[in-house]
């Protein structure tokens, strides 16, 4: 019976933020910018007597002749296109197709028609019911997990992964987040009660992903920082690993709140385990937004003041802007400039509100009559592309500011800006010793060490513009090398979201290189 699989991680339809796509256009090869944690986990389930392959898509082409016998694919809901895709063919050569992944839970129907097996929901407690079902040839066309106890999860099998291609690793260690977030699919998908592991766990997990060579790794957390208790904890642990590291210590990235500003001692932790970039759901500097969409921990005090706390903590945020609540108007687009330009973020991820499956802003606008029938799930903030019509301004309003405020936040002089101010505040509120750990502690990676660096090279020698921009960045690492690495990832960013822009025809020279505020009804 059926015992050999291949799990594959497809990439996402269009370029997205959180990719490497431009180190490929750029000659260099393929390259994942972030292991895949499914991949690795779904394999570490199953039993021995099973044969598991991984392919990940940003990394190596998938191979419609593999000998597997089961395929496994997951994915978001950028990934559906592939994902059906992927599964059309295998079926087609009579292969035992199973599809799961969040997408697949919030939106079954995406996939009903292309798989023999569907998994909806975690996979923890239904795991060894979904092999022996397999191994028996008596799987079912359905199989539904709960919300299980992390502690039951197994390390992932990253001897089974490429990992030789991939420039960062990750760990999961909890899921789930308590806020009600009315755009957010998290609470459908994961719950509101956050379920965490232990922290020797999460230790057992570094030290696999630490012996193949990563430095960088990427804790998979909607809200690491969440449950204070839980977090001092766990970076407690973290710090203490990290520093007896003895081939140099590990840099974290994660997402959290900005209500972790509220507490001194636990930024002092990140700082300590070097969690040195955080993903920080800022959405708008809109209070009527933030309380119409639920998003109440951004409500109250001052946003800038918050982030640039977070910075004199020796962290580096990406910010999430979004545009398009229903009390947004066209003048949304400048004052989500001038808020971004007076903070010390230099990666912006913009998006347009959307309102996945699922979720409480989707069947609000469904009862409003404002969903946008004909706009398919994958195309969903593609391009700024959204299924919902709002109310204060028309789609090619929304679009067309949308557009401007992208050329604007990421003109080159405006990146500057950001970066200056994030070079002056840096680390103000980190004890000496602390910073003097983060000037002199080297990184030893043994994964693509002078990938980044040639890469850079190889876009400043392609465009002039960008050339002197690089130039300015290198200027300002030199006075401040604490910040070498985090400036770096930035410019991978950067490059990144250029990449992106170009790609789906958002970049536009001319209105990126506009210095004059220009209200959105004068470029409709």
């Amino acid at each position: 019976m059926p015992n050999s699989m291949l799990i594959i991680v497809p990439r996402p339809s269009r370029p997205i933020y959180y990719s490497v796509d431009f180190i490929e256009q750029s000659g260099m090869g393929k390259y994942a910018l972030i292991a895949s944690l499914s991949a690795a986990t779904l394999a570490a389930f199953a039993p021995n007597d099973f044969v598991v392959s991984i392919i990940d898509e940003h990394i190596d082409s998938v191979n419609y002749d593999h000998d597997a016998e089961i395929i496994a694919l997951t994915g978001f809901v950028n990934h559906v296109e592939r994902v059906r895709e992927h599964a059309r063919i295998f079926k087609e050569r009579g292969k035992i197709v199973m599809i799961g992944g969040p997408h697949a839970s919030l939106s079954p129907d995406s996939f009903r028609d292309v798989c023999d097996i569907l998994v909806q929901g975690e996979i923890e407690d239904i795991a060894q019911e979904i092999f022996n079902d397999l191994r028996a040839g008596t799987w079912k066309d359905t199989y539904i997990g709960n919300r299980p106890d992390l502690r039951k999860s197994p390390v992932p099998r990253w001897d089974l992964y490429p990992n030789e291609r991939t420039l960062g690793g990750a760990v999961q260690t909890s899921r789930g987040c308590p806020y009600e977030c009315e755009f957010c699919d998290v609470i459908a998908y994961l719950g509101r009660k956050q379920r965490h592991k232990d922290p020797a766990q999460v230790i057992r997990e570094l030290d696999v992903l630490y012996r193949h060579g990563y430095r960088q790794v990427f804790l998979s957390d909607d809200n690491l920082t969440v449950n204070r208790r839980h977090a001092r904890e766990l970076l407690t642990a973290v710090r203490d690993w990290n520093a007896s590291r003895t081939d140099g210590p590990v840099e974290f990235s994660t997402q959290a709140s900005i209500d972790l500003t509220d507490n001194d001692d636990l930024m002092l932790l990140c700082a300590e385990a070097r969690v040195r970039n955080i993903f920080v759901g800022i959405e708008t500097p809109s209070e009527e937004s933030l309380l119409g969409a639920k998003k109440h921990q951004n409500v109250g005090g001052d946003l800038v003041k918050k982030l640039d706390r977070l910075t004199e903590y020796g962290i580096m945020v990406m910010g999430g802007m979004i545009c398009g609540f229903d009390t947004d108007t066209t003048e949304i687009f400048e004052e989500q400039y001038q808020f971004a330009m007076k903070t010390s973020i230099p990666i912006f991820s913009l998006g347009v509100l959307v309102a996945p499956v699922a979720t409480p802003l989707y069947d609000r606008m469904m009862k409003a009559n404002r969903i946008e029938e004909n706009v398919a799930d994958s195309n969903v903030a593609a391009g700024f592309i959204t299924n919902i019509r709002p109310t204060c301004m028309t789609l090619e309003q929304l679009h067309t500011g949308m557009h401007w405020l992208a050329n604007r936040l990421y003109q080159p002089q405006a990146v500057l800006e950001r970066v200056e101010r994030f070079a002056a505040n840096y680390g103000k509120a980190l004890p000496e010793e602390t910073m003097a750990r983060l000037r002199t502690t080297k990184m030893h990676s043994t994964k693509t060490p002078l990938l980044l660096p040639r890469v850079i090279q190889k876009l400043s020698s392609m465009n002039p513009e960008i050339s002197e921009f690089i130039q300015d960045i290198m200027t300002i690492i030199q006075g401040h090398p604490e910040i070498k690495l985090l400036i770096t990832q930035a410019l991978v960013q950067y490059f990144q979201v250029r990449y992106m822009y170009e790609i789906g025809a958002i970049w536009d020279p001319h209105i990126a290189m506009q210095t004059e505020p220009i209200h959105i009804d004068q470029i409709m």
